[in-house]
């Protein structure tokens, strides 16, 4: 059994860094926002879940020596990017029009279109985090932190484990808390300018992931 004693240190910087990364606002932070305050708890725990899957997909393929095949790869890396930057952009443009309707619109329309099902809740969370290049650079620096060279394979699993604690209680506490009735009233109440912040979130993160080098 492998004694992580000596790696608890680094262990403890690597698991501050990603905290701070996926509770700091984001794409996947305002999807599960903005779901889970307009669908209610079960859509936002969804798409959490999404998320949260798509987070650890890249970190199981980054223990799995991603970093080699993005050097060698390079070009997927390419077509991820305009893959992500043209979702965040459709995402931007369907949040830019529900800001533009009126009240009385809104709620007609949300009578009438059918909620997605918590499948394809779970699917919308799953692709926003793997269309975003971003977030394989993400891990490949955690992992630098978090397994230091020469390190046994039990550190990495440790690392994995406990960012996985992490996002859980990151991730399904967002879904959670904006799922409350007070949150979900103050939502409607202020609507239409929180659903324009964030279709310019969206359309930045969008035109960002475009045009910015990885």
């Amino acid at each position: 059994m492998t004694d992580l004693t000596p790696y608890l240190p680094q262990l403890a910087v690597a698991w501050t860094a990603y905290f701070i990364a996926t509770a700091s606002p984001g794409p996947a932070i305002l999807a599960i926002i903005a779901t889970s305050v307009s669908r209610g708890r079960q859509a936002g725990v969804a798409l959490a879940l999404g998320v949260l899957t798509g987070s650890y997909i890249w970190a199981i393929l980054t223990a799995s020596g991603l970093s080699a095949l993005i050097r060698t790869y390079g070009e997927a890396i390419i077509v991820l990017k305009i893959v992500g930057g043209c979702y965040l952009l459709y995402l931007a443009w369907n949040a830019w029009r529900s800001a533009c309707r009126s009240d009385e619109s809104h709620r007609a329309r949300m009578i009438a279109m059918p909620a997605l099902s918590l499948r394809r809740q779970y699917l919308k969370g799953l692709g926003i985090h793997l269309t975003n290049p971003k977030a394989i650079f993400a891990w490949i620096m955690l992992t630098s932190l978090g397994m230091p060279p020469g390190a046994p394979g039990g550190v990495m699993a440790t690392f994995i484990a406990g960012c996985m604690i992490i996002g859980v209680c990151v991730f399904l506490g967002f879904a959670l808390v904006f799922s409350l009735g007070p949150v979900h009233r103050a939502y409607l109440k202020s609507r239409r300018a929180i659903e324009g912040v964030m279709a310019a979130f969206f359309a930045f993160a969008g035109f960002k992931l475009l045009t910015t080098r990885l």
